[in-house]
């Protein structure tokens, strides 16, 4: 029988309507529709989508059976190495990492290994309601997890399903890290989130909410309450800003704001929630990221009646996935490429009212290996605006550095770590983009992974010394 090339579409709401809505755009596949899709696969001998992914999913196995009708064991052998996978099968890029190295992508369409992700992970909660693990019988050893993100969750799990005491330790109020915080609800709903901490919950891990490392309590402090080891994966949530004159005016966000209090806060069901946030009538978004594309998104489902993308290269140089910058033209963001601002300027009472920016053309390639934008001599320009969300990087915060000495970090303040996850502090361990810098979803839970593996082996070490 010969293959399809094309991969089955997913369905999604269209553009007139989920501009006025928080709800979620792609509506994933029905059983029909994600066997169909499935049964596309090769399964291919050598499993060079395995090689892609992060976290190692047996990606032809859980397609398999998946196929077959076996969505309980395609679960398995998902939960296996994915504790997250409603979440992953939702933001994850495959398509620049597993999908990538699928062979029928050389003459047609790669398997659209995500969406049968999503399925499988949402037929568990619809059909059976949120997946109830049976909690391992737990050792002696106690591991502290630092922050909620993809890398702490994975890492927990990990550590929770070899049989120690994991307890998770949160500074918001709401578990999930940048999962609730950074990503609106339209991309990863907060009950799907919620859906998967329950799992770890299942497992036996423990969490603790409003508690801030580095400031409730130290990493000294664990160690002497009983921790015998330290994961930290406490992200990259310090905004990185321009530093152009007129940057600290009133109605200029860093995008790390706007959407904590959009996402977190609930500030769009104000008064609901009492939590307001300013809704700009002209709206500008700088940066060309996922996180520019959600905080563009987000200002215009809040009310604005114009929102401009300014980006300082070409749209092929974007970092965004393609299908949500695709979505992005498609409800309206106009984007100004090759464009970058250089001042903001005050309206008579001091609030943001115009944007200046300058042209740009691209030259050499860069450090990143795109072409480097240089600015044109006399293009200025101005646009009007009354709200600027700056969306162009994030590093860690230094709170923890800072309060824990000998923990060596780099320049931009990420932790230094080795490829396992090992400090330069005895039984502290980090991973994720408190390491990286800001990164994606699954290689944060690739390094969430790699860190629970070392954390065992030197627990274990540890055991053998004191019997010996």
């Amino acid at each position: 029988m010969a293959i399809e090339k094309k991969a089955v579409p997913m369905r999604e709401q269209p553009a007139s309507e989920r501009i006025g809505n928080f709800n979620e755009v792609p509506l994933g596949y029905d059983e029909a529709e994600a066997i169909h899709e499935a049964r596309r696969c090769l399964q291919c001998r050598k499993k060079p989508c395995v090689d892609g992914c992060p976290v190692r999913i047996e990606i032809p196995a859980f397609i398999k059976a998946l196929r077959e009708g076996d969505f309980r064991k395609a679960l398995e052998i998902l939960h296996d190495t994915n504790s997250l996978p409603a979440v992953t099968g939702r933001v994850c890029p495959q398509e620049d990492q597993c999908q990538l190295k699928c062979v029928l992508g050389r003459n047609g369409e790669p398997i659209s290994i995500g969406r049968l992700e999503r399925f499988l992970a949402d037929w568990e909660y619809r059909q059976r309601g949120e997946p109830k693990a049976e909690p391992p019988r737990l050792s002696g050893a106690r591991v502290a997890i630092i922050g909620s993100g993809p890398a702490g969750l994975t890492c927990a799990a990990e550590l929770a399903k070899t049989g120690y005491q994991v307890t998770v330790f949160e500074g918001f109020h709401q578990l999930g890290g940048v999962l609730v915080y950074g990503i609106p609800e339209f991309r990863l709903p907060k009950d799907i989130v919620a859906a998967e901490i329950e799992y770890l919950k299942g497992l036996g891990v423990h969490f603790a909410t409003d508690v801030l490392i580095g400031r409730a309590l130290t990493i000294q402090d664990l160690f002497h309450d009983g921790f015998q080891a330290i994961f930290l994966g406490t992200g990259a949530g310090l905004p990185v800003f321009m530093h152009i004159p007129g940057e600290n005016l009133p109605g200029v966000y860093s995008a790390n704001e706007f959407l904590t209090r959009v996402n977190l806060m609930k500030a769009y069901r104000f008064p609901e929630f009492d939590t307001p946030i300013k809704k700009g009538r002209r709206v500008a978004v700088i940066g060309g990221g996922n996180v520019a594309m959600d905080a563009a998104r987000t200002a215009l489902r809040l009310g604005a009646e114009k929102v401009f993308l300014i980006y300082r290269r070409s749209e092929p140089e974007m970092p965004a996935r393609r299908e949500e910058v695709i979505r992005a033209r498609e409800e309206g963001i106009e984007f100004l490429l090759l464009a970058a601002p250089v001042r903001y300027w005050p309206d008579q009472n001091g609030f943001v009212h115009e944007a200046e920016c300058i042209r740009m053309t691209l030259g050499e390639p860069d450090a990143s290996g795109r072409r480097r934008p240089v600015p044109m001599e006399g293009s200025n320009f101005r646009l009007q605006v009354d709200e600027v969300i700056v969306a162009v990087g994030t590093t860690p915060n230094p709170i923890i550095a800072r309060t824990t000495p000998g923990l060596k970090t780099q320049r931009r303040g990420e932790i230094e770590a080795d490829e396992s996850g090992r400090t330069s502090l005895p039984g502290v361990f980090a991973g994720g983009d408190a390491v990286t810098g800001a990164a994606t979803v699954i290689t944060a839970m690739g390094a969430g992974r790699q860190a629970a593996r070392a954390i065992d082996e030197y627990l274990r070490g540890r055991t053998a010394e004191s019997k010996s």
